[in-house]
C-alpha cells in the first residue's frame, strides 16, 4: 500500500514514550538541537504505559502529530534470565497500548524501537532484515525479542492496511550518558566501565567478566540511535524496518581491553567461562538505512572515552540511587 506522506514540522507536537531514559533522553537531546519545540513526555509515575486507560486518556488530552516509542522494561543477561515473564508482558502491555491508543487517536507517523536480538541466535551474519522469524532466538533474551517481533508485526500490519508511516528501528547494543550502570541489570559496555573503574579505584584489583570473551558484538552510540529516529521523523522510508548499527564488530575481550585502556585501569582481566556467552556473533548489515540516507558518525573509542567522563561526572548522584 502507498503510505501517506506526514507532514511533520517543527512544531508538530511529538510525543517522545520513554524520555528520560538513555534512549528517550538522547533522542529529545536531538530533536530539540534540530529545533523543534513542542516536545512531550511523562515520567513513569506521571504515565504508566501498562495502564491502557492511562494511555487512552493521555492521547485524548495530548493529541500528538507523532509518537516515537522509546520506553521499554531493558536489561542485560542476568536480567533478562531472572525476570523471563515481566520482560514479556510489561513490553508488550507498553507497547500494546502505544500502538493501539495511536491508531484509534488518528496518529499517523509512529517510529518503533527494538532491538537487534530480534534475529534468531545462528542466522547468517551480517543480521538482514529478511532474516526475521526465520530461525530460534536466543534463550537468555528470547522474552525480550518475542515481545519486540510483536511491536514490528503490529506496526508493519497498520502500514498494510491504513498506509500509514509506521516504521520499526532496530538498533545494535547501544551505550552513552544515562545509561544504565547497575551490574545486576546493566548490558555489557556499561557494566564493564564501572566494573574497570571500581577496580581501578580498589587499587588495580582484578577484573572479573562473564564468559570467554569470544563473542563479536557490535556497539552504537545513542546519539546516533537519536540522529537515526530524527532521520525517520523527517523522511517517509520504503519499507517498514531497518537495522539501525555502524556496521562492524569486535570481540568482547578486545572491548574489555579498550575499556580497560580508557579508565586506564592496570591489573589483570580474568573470565569466568562458567557464565554464558550469549548469541556468538550479533552484526547488522545496515546497508538498507545507509542506501536511504542514514550512517553513524561516532567512533567507538570516542564513544566510551564521552561516556566514562559522564560517568564520573554522574558517579555521585548514581551512588545515592544505588546503581
Amino acid at each position: 500500500m502507498e503510505i501517506n506522506p506526514i507532514n511533520i514540522t517543527k512544531d508538530s507536537k511529538i510525543y517522545i514514550a520513554g524520555y528520560r531514559g538513555m534512549v528517550g533522553s538522547a533522542i529529545w537531546r536531538a530533536l530539540s538541537k534540530a529545533g523543534y519545540t513542542n516536545l512531550v513526555g511523562k515520567s513513569s509515575k506521571e504515565l504508566d504505559l501498562r495502564n491502557q486507560q492511562s494511555v487512552k486518556s493521555f492521547f485524548a488530552e495530548e493529541k500528538p502529530d507523532a509518537v516515537i516509542d522509546a520506553a521499554a522494561r531493558v536489561g542485560g543477561i542476568l536480567a533478562n534470565r531472572d525476570y523471563p515473564y515481566q520482560f514479556l508482558m510489561e513490553n508488550l502491555q507498553i507497547q500494546n497500548n502505544l500502538i493501539d491508543e495511536a491508531k484509534k487517536a488518528g496518529v499517523e507517523k509512529f517510529i518503533f524501537l527494538g532491538s537487534s536480538c530480534i534475529y534468531p541466535k545462528l542466522a547468517p551474519q551480517p543480521l538482514k532484515e529478511e532474516y526475521l522469524l526465520t530461525g530460534p532466538l536466543e534463550p537468555t533474551n528470547q522474552w525480550y525479542a518475542i515481545a519486540k517481533i510483536a511491536g514490528i508485526k503490529a506496526c508493519e500490519s497498520i502500514r498494510e492496511q491504513y498506509g500509514w508511516d509506521y516504521v520499526s528501528l532496530m538498533p545494535t547494543n547501544l551505550y552513552g550518558p544515562n545509561d544504565n550502570f547497575d551490574l545486576k541489570t546493566s548490558h555489557v559496555l556499561p557494566a564493564m566501565i564501572r566494573k574497570f573503574h571500581e577496580a581501578k579505584a580498589a587499587g588495580h584489583t582484578p577484573v572479573t567478566l562473564w564468559g570467554t570473551g569470544s563473542p563479536l558484538r557490535e556497539f552504537l552510540h545513542v546519539d546516533d540511535l537519536a540522529r537515526a529516529v530524527v532521520f525517520a521523523l523527517e523522511n517517509r522510508l520504503e519499507d517498514h524496518l531497518y537495522n539501525i548499527g555502524t556496521g562492524t564488530d569486535l570481540t568482547i575481550k578486545a572491548l574489555a581491553e579498550m575499556i580497560q585502556d580508557i579508565t586506564q585501569h592496570k591489573g589483570e582481566i580474568l573470565w569466568d567461562s562458567d557464565k554464558p556467552d550469549g548469541t556468538p556473533r550479533k552484526l547488522l548489515d545496515v546497508s538498507k538505512i545507509n542506501q536511504q540516507g542514514w550512517q553513524a558518525q561516532i567512533s567507538l573509542e570516542e564513544g566510551i572515552l564521552s561516556t566514562y567522563q559522564w560517568f564520573l561526572e554522574h558517579i555521585e548522584e548514581l551512588k545515592e540511587v544505588k546503581l
